[in-house]
């Protein structure tokens, strides 16, 4: 049995200056019990807690470490960039070289604008979207998250649904009057806001969601919802902060043959340094100051050392191509979640999507939130703990993706398949 001893005291220190010793409420491990424990380093697909356990690493920073943690190409060119020095308030060649990248691998995308977080790529986009089509209401669906501005908390997922929170406090009526809510896979759930609603700018969406747990598109829903958008003159936001560049080396829109108005992108593209973009053509994105009358700025956005990290982070994935290794992995993962449910008769419905898996504790198909929240969390609790004591870092919620990297190896994929089945074992024995 491990110890969190060191954590445990840094937990009660922190709670002194910190807002419950943690910076993200992702972090805390208020659904899963216990207190959240504390990282001192970590290398490659390994993370290491500051009580010296170890693990294999299947949060990664929540994304963006994919190709492992100290990549020794993405270092080198942090490290030499640093040398130079660390922020300028004016341009660099950097900033051109990744906008280069992340725009030919995006179908219809001429410009890019970088930004220092998901939340503000997104808010950036919807004004956008506003400046473009004239247009006030925007379109978000059941269980997505894209960040925390006040306009977008509405049922929202990820920490929120973690927190049994459908809103946020401080956020006033106001600020979300011109928030539309549809349902995730419901097709009928949009044109029926359409129908009441004649000032619609666009709608925004995470193709595959990462923050309910994964769920992906039925039923040619993002074809349907693209055509139904332009029926309207609308715009479609592809929020891919999460997805891109995780499953190809593109967006993950891809796969489902729809090219989105505006993308959203965060994570990958900063190689683990705070990064965000919005992209989209020339039409679009002139609308943007300084060439347009669409104001937003950031006296950090474009940083040499995250366009650094995110430039040697891309060219890696180009030149390797992990992502039939990624689909591999999680259908071995997918298979073993499969056996280890028939053999202890706990029910587990896992969905899988490039270097993104997520286990639900269901019978159920897990289509849409309310799918999601049908889902037994009680289990996911034993599980987790379970996990971490056969050295698996997971996220601490049910709600959360599973991100593999390049970086995992033979053995360690087969130990991670011998937790799960310790671990789920550990469930059909627990009375709950």
């Amino acid at each position: 049995m491990r110890t969190y001893n060191q954590s445990s005291i840094l937990f009660k220190k922190g709670k002194k200056h910190l807002v419950g010793a943690v910076n993200s409420p992702v972090r805390a491990f208020n659904s899963v019990g216990g207190n959240p424990i504390f990282i001192d380093h970590a290398k490659a697909s390994k993370i290491y807690d500051v009580d010296q356990n170890e693990y294999i690493d299947f949060v990664l920073s929540y994304g963006p470490m994919i190709l492992g943690h100290q990549h020794k190409k993405v270092a080198k060119a942090i490290g030499k960039t640093l040398s130079k020095g660390y922020t300028f308030g004016a341009s660099t060649e950097k900033e051109i070289e990744l906008a280069e990248i992340v725009a030919n691998a995006l179908p219809g995308v001429d410009k890019v604008r970088f930004v220092n977080s998901g939340t503000e790529a997104v808010f950036s986009a919807l004004r956008l979207a506003r400046a473009y089509t004239k247009k006030s209401k925007i379109i978000k669906f059941v269980g997505c998250y894209h960040g925390h501005a006040d306009s977008l908390l509405v049922q929202a997922g990820s920490g929120l649904a973690t927190l049994s929170m459908p809103t946020s406090a401080g956020v006033p009526k106001e600020s979300v009057r011109n928030t539309l809510v549809a349902n995730y896979n419901d097709i009928e759930s949009v044109k029926a806001l359409f129908k009441k609603h004649d000032d619609i700018a666009a709608a925004i969406i995470e193709p595959v969601t990462g923050n309910m747990g994964v769920v992906l598109p039925q039923n040619n829903f993002l074809k349907k919802l693209h055509a139904l958008l332009k029926k309207n003159d609308a715009l479609l936001i592809a929020d891919e902060v999460m997805t891109g560049f995780r499953a190809k080396f593109g967006a993950a829109i891809d796969f489902y043959d729809v090219k989105p108005d505006i993308f959203c992108l965060g994570k990958v593209i900063g190689g683990g340094f705070p990064v965000g973009a919005y992209a989209a053509s020339n039409k679009i994105m002139n609308l943007v100051a300084p060439l347009g009358n669409m104001y937003q700025a950031g006296t950090l956005s474009g940083n040499p050392i995250a366009m650094a990290a995110g430039i040697s982070t891309l060219k890696e994935l180009k030149k390797s191509n992990p992502y039939p290794f990624f689909n591999k992995v999680g259908k071995r993962l997918k298979n073993t979640f499969k056996e280890a449910s028939k053999q202890n008769n706990i029910p587990i419905q896992v969905n899988h999507f490039g270097s993104m898996i997520n286990p639900f504790f269901t019978n159920k198909k897990v289509r849409n939130f309310d799918d999601v929240k049908q889902s037994h969390t009680h289990y996911y609790k034993v599980f987790f703990w379970e996990m971490m004591n056969e050295g698996i870092f997971l996220p601490p919620s049910a709600f959360e993706s599973w991100f593999l990297c390049t970086t995992l190896t033979k053995k360690e994929i087969k130990h991670t398949q011998m937790a799960i089945h310790k671990a789920i074992k550990k469930l059909s024995t627990t009375k709950f």
